[in-house]
């Protein structure tokens, strides 16, 4: 495989670092990542129905139809993408300040995917088990494996991955041709039981967690885990060009993403909707996740290049004002979302799992990214890091970070929601660190 050695220092890494808001801009496009995540995410914790096949007793109303329409067309299978290039990305960021200083860059992000792995683990059964952070630490692997590759056999080879997954998908929905879907009265009791279970207490909960986390793992192995491995080695290919520290010299690029990918990302999500909420047998529904494995990259492409050109428009202050905090604790976030949709949604707190519609459900998602937006602009207004990322980042350099004060005027978090712990200012020149959605189709 045709490899290269890390980039020397540069003065791109320089224009990297010396424009906190460019690498704000960035911030802003991983808090609304955070959004979309959320947005779907809370669709499974607030209904054990949502992805079952059958359709939830007492919410049919052309309006909670419509709720899902939406949040299947423009948000599943989309924002997880955003998160893993900007994993690949920052994973450069890394590797460059590890070769600045001369220090040993392996170890510390080994300790880092153990500590992503572990957190991923108590995620899956305490709280959510559409987790990605274990998915992440394991890809994890395979990046470092493969950090040394060229960005053109980068991105060469995760045409491939998309290509391959997608084509191993068609080549399933033929031979499911004429399959029994299956009993959707089975399906709907089994939903029901779960739902009981949630609405339990906290051992019944995790019960149905380690009950569901078989079939999760199986479309985050075979669904999700592709997807994001070829993402990675996107971001990683970008990183290495620094397509994201001057974007006003990549406009046209960013309309051609909008032009392509708006188009042709939404009739593949229009596939996949219709997938969704019609219920077609097996081998159409199969059919509709191969067509959706190409198209949804455009799609996230097409969105990512919306919200970055809009960070530099007219009102683009205000955006990511709102959008960056969110974004340089996407870790505690995450974990923080599960948590408190727990205690809304299961016995734990109050139940309310299968009793909220979902523009309800939506409304909760918006109510809560909003206040996690505001509580992470006091945070990060006393604390250079969100608390969670605090934790991993003395697991990755086995020290004590600082725990007070605001980040250094002039610095920007660029990690991810892996552990988005990656500083791009002049604080991080002597620091290396690295750093994820429920859902297998987030």
């Amino acid at each position: 495989m045709e490899q290269t050695r890390p980039a020397a220092t540069t003065a791109a890494p320089d224009r990297e670092r010396a424009g906190p808001g460019r690498l704000a801009d960035v911030d802003a496009l991983r808090g609304f990542a955070l959004f979309g995540i959320l947005t779907v995410n809370i669709t499974y914790l607030a209904s054990a129905f949502h992805g079952t096949g059958v359709d939830e007793p007492g919410f049919g109303s052309p309006l909670d139809t419509g709720v899902r329409a939406v949040v299947a067309l423009l948000f599943e299978a989309k924002f997880f993408l955003l998160f893993s290039f900007l994993f690949g990305y920052s994973f450069t960021l890394q590797l460059d300040s590890a070769e600045r200083r001369g220090a040993r860059f392996t170890p510390r992000f080994l300790r880092r995917l153990a500590g992503l792995f572990v957190l991923g683990g108590l995620h899956a059964v305490l709280l959510f088990p559409g987790d990605i952070l274990t998915t992440y630490a394991v890809l994890g692997l395979i990046l470092l494996a493969l950090h040394r590759i060229r960005p053109r056999t980068a991105v060469r080879t995760a045409v491939v991955l998309f290509t391959v997954t997608c084509a191993a998908y068609l080549l399933l929905a033929l031979a499911l041709r004429g399959a029994d879907g299956g009993d959707p009265a089975v399906a709907a009791a089994d939903a029901q039981r779960a739902t009981e279970a949630l609405r339990g207490g906290f051992g019944s909960v995790v019960g149905a967690h380690l009950d569901q986390l078989p079939s999760v793992v199986f479309l985050l192995v075979f669904f999700q885990a592709p997807a994001a491995l070829a993402a990675f080695l996107l971001g990683l290919a970008a990183g290495r060009h620094r397509a994201l520290s001057d974007l006003a010299r990549h406009d046209r690029t960013l309309r051609r993403l909008q032009a392509v990918g708006f188009p042709l990302g939404l009739l593949g999500a229009g596939v996949y909707t219709w997938s969704a909420l019609g219920h077609p047998g097996p081998s159409v529904q199969v059919f509709a996740l191969g067509v959706d494995v190409v198209t949804a990259p455009l799609l996230a492409a097409a969105y990512a290049a919306t919200v970055l050109r809009l960070a530099r428009g007219r009102h683009g202050r205000r955006l990511v004002a709102v959008l960056a905090p969110p974004g340089r604790m996407t870790l505690t976030n995450y974990l923080t979302q599960s948590l408190v949709c727990v205690l809304v949604f299961t016995g734990v707190g109050a139940g309310l799992v299968g009793r909220v519609a979902p523009a309800g459900v939506a409304a909760i998602g918006v109510a809560l990214f909003a206040a996690q937006a505001v509580c992470c602009r006091w945070w990060l207004a006393r604390h250079p890091y969100g608390p969670v990322e605090w934790l991993l980042r003395a697991l990755t350099t086995l020290s004590w970070p600082r725990w007070r004060g605001a980040a250094e005027a002039g610095t920007v978090e660029a990690g991810t929601v892996a552990g988005g712990a990656v500083r791009a200012g002049a604080a991080e020149a002597g620091r290396a660190t690295a750093p994820g959605p429920r859902g297998p189709l987030s």
